[in-house]
């Protein structure tokens, strides 16, 4: 046929050279700074997404962080020298069709990768091979859109307005990524389905910049099939979800929430209902006594002046059972960081059987916040403080084992006070008790470490501190109900083991954690 005969192909074709010639209108320009807000906002949350799921699987949450926010941006710049081979002839539908292409990419990409990782880790796969390729992938991709829609706005505007009018929303779009994910997505929604509901942003934004465009509409149909399909998706990723973080325990999950700080998943065989912090056991109700009779009874007898008790972490309210025991008690501050273990351990009757309804007692006061923070603007000071925390496994909880923090928080302990602390796994990390007694004697203390079998972690450990009076453990008594502590046998939890010698750790500092690295120790592989 001849071609002249037929002119609409060569019409249309001119039609698209001349569209893509023409200088951009207000509304295209500010859709495409948006888009670079956007695609800014799903990169951050997307690392910070990783680095959580990474944290919760592996427990090391400062490498998780760092291979999964490092890589990121070291794959953002590797698709930034990239991008400069893509779409050579800086034509704008050429640039536009390339982003798009990224675009569509990254939106299933980004919802499902995660899902894919947790799948790997479920299968004993290469977890941190596999963070590593997903951090890669998505991070080129993330890198090559910036430089797309700079090179866009370039074409309009001089590269000085397209650099800061694209660099100026990216960063925007950083921020709100960063705070939304932690704030409202993580916490209403759960890892995974937020995953999927920041993959539907690059494909309806694909929807809405084809409509802007002449002849770009047909990709706009693309990006609304992508994003819908996606935004469909979310409600059965919670069920898969949960069905592969089922295998993840030994018992059947009868709860689980992700708040804003940590996932909160409580198990049940028949009377043993345990609780889990971020995949880390934190009580099982069928021995938890003995852990908390040890963490409480001794610092309790020590001072015959209990009445007013400072109990830091133990937002389960077993150790708050433990102390209210004592009739002596007057009030109780207890500083609890997340809100969603109080809650818990309210109104989930097998934990508020085992902690006795502890939390209801009018001689408590609930605070919530970090105790880092709060605990030393306290305006009272206190007989007996109890420092419940979990293990200092990373350094935003190693600065509360640190000296810095219990010079504050001494300020807080009357002359006669008694500190104690729970100190890990004499066993399996035997330097953490002992950089927690050194930390605390460097405070002019005089210091006790004590140890306990508890059946679901093993043997366990404790330090006890007191400010003037020498304690001698031979003279506590026991004037409270207790399933496992006895008279007799409390003076025995300060006879050490052999194989735990004290005496070689350094001091815990804010600027200096190294009890993360005491807490990281081989000996934990023998436990899992």
């Amino acid at each position: 046929m001849d071609p002249e005969s037929n002119p609409k192909p060569q019409t249309a074709a001119l039609e698209r050279t001349a569209s893509a010639s023409l200088p951009l209108t207000p509304r295209q320009r500010y859709w495409l700074l948006a888009a670079a807000a956007i695609s800014s906002s799903v990169g951050l949350a997307a690392e910070l997404l990783l680095g959580t799921l990474a944290s919760y699987l592996v427990g090391n949450t400062a490498l998780a962080y760092g291979v999964a926010v490092g890589g990121f941006l070291a794959a953002m710049g590797l698709g930034a020298y990239i991008s400069q081979f893509l779409a050579v002839e800086n034509h704008q539908h050429q640039l536009l069709r390339v982003f798009f292409q990224i675009e569509l990419l990254v939106a299933p990409l980004t919802a499902g990768l995660p899902l894919a990782l947790f799948i790997l880790f479920v299968a004993d796969g290469p977890l941190w091979l596999g963070l590593f390729l997903v951090t890669l992938i998505l991070g080129i991709l993330s890198g090559l859109e910036v430089p797309l829609l700079t090179r866009m706005i370039e074409r309009d505007r001089n590269v000085q307005f397209a650099l800061a009018g694209v660099l100026a929303l990216d960063y925007v779009g950083a921020l709100v990524g960063s705070l939304a994910f932690p704030i409202l997505l993580l916490p209403l929604l759960g890892l995974f389905p937020t995953a999927v509901l920041i993959g539907t942003l690059p494909a309806f934004m694909v929807f809405r910049l084809g409509r802007l465009f002449r002849g770009m509409r047909s990709w706009s149909y693309w990006g609304l099939t992508v994003g819908i399909g996606l935004a469909l998706f979310i409600p059965f990723v919670i069920p898969l979800s949960d069905r592969l973080e089922n295998t993840l325990y030994q018992a059947p999950i009868v709860s689980r929430k992700q708040s804003t700080y940590q996932r909160i998943v409580l198990t049940r065989f028949g009377n043993d209902v345990r609780l889990f912090l971020d995949g880390d056991l934190q009580l099982s109700t069928v021995d938890e006594y003995r852990y908390h009779e040890a963490l409480v009874h001794p610092a309790m007898s020590a001072n015959p002046h209990r009445r007013q008790i400072l109990l830091l972490g133990a937002g389960d309210g077993m150790a708050l059972r433990e102390i209210l025991k004592w009739p002596e008690v007057t009030k109780v501050v207890l500083i609890e960081l997340d809100p969603a273990v109080i809650q818990l351990a309210q109104k989930y009757p097998a934990l508020a059987r085992s902690n006795a309804h502890a939390l209801e007692d009018p001689r408590v006061e609930i605070l919530y916040g970090d105790a880092f923070v709060l605990a030393p603007q306290l305006p009272q000071t206190f007989d007996v403080i109890i420092a419940d925390f979990p293990d200092p496994d990373r350094p935003a909880l190693a600065k509360l084992y640190a000296l810095g923090f219990y010079q504050r928080l001494f300020a807080r302990l009357a002359p006669e006070g008694i500190f104690v602390t729970q100190a890990s796994s004499p066993f399996f990390a035997p330097r953490v008790i002992d950089c927690i007694a050194t930390t605390l004697a460097t405070h002019h203390l005089h210091v006790y470490p004590y140890t306990v079998d508890v059946p679901s972690f093993g043997p366990w450990g404790f330090v006890l501190a007191t400010r003037e009076h020498p304690l001698e453990p031979t003279t506590l008594s026991l004037q409270v109900p207790t399933r496992f502590l006895t008279v007799a046998t409390m003076p025995n939890l300060f006879q050490l083991p052999a194989d735990l010698t004290l005496g070689q750790a350094k001091i815990n500092r804010l600027v200096d954690p190294v009890i993360v690295q005491y807490q990281d120790d081989p000996r934990w592989a023998a436990y899992q």
